[in-house]
């Protein structure tokens, strides 16, 4: 009976460890594809802003040209454009953040929370 007892604990501390060790790996690792697809859509946003300025946050047939991926309602990474020379990608898992984003001003990968647009005064 200890053998069963111990066997069962020991698997147990041993998906636990795993656990707790993967979610504390570098985002370099543990996110890498995400960010590979982050990376290449990067490029291809910023190869056409300097053509056509950023697109909109809306324009989806735009966005689609860049590799998002498509959600059926919503695109993968979340694309956000800030204002004129900004935008960021924002990995949206389930509600409650952190998520995997980057954003044009700091150019680095992290686990953070979206920009939000400060409302004018006459909101």
């Amino acid at each position: 009976m200890k053998k069963i007892f111990f066997s069962i604990l020991a698997v147990f501390v041993l998906i636990i460890g795993t656990y707790f060790i993967w979610w504390n790996l570098p985002l370099t690792i543990n996110r890498s594809s995400d960010i590979k697809l982050g990376e290449q859509i990067i490029e291809k946003i910023e190869r056409y802003q300097k053509q056509n300025g950023l697109p909109d946050n809306n324009d989806w047939e735009t966005l689609r040209k860049f590799g998002f991926r498509d959600k059926i309602d919503f695109l993968q990474p979340e694309y956000r454009k800030l204002s004129e020379d900004n935008f960021e990608l924002i990995y949206v898992e389930g509600f409650d953040g952190p998520y995997l984003m980057w954003n044009s001003t700091e150019r680095k990968w992290k686990n953070g929370y979206p920009t939000f647009d400060k409302p004018t005064e006459n909101e």
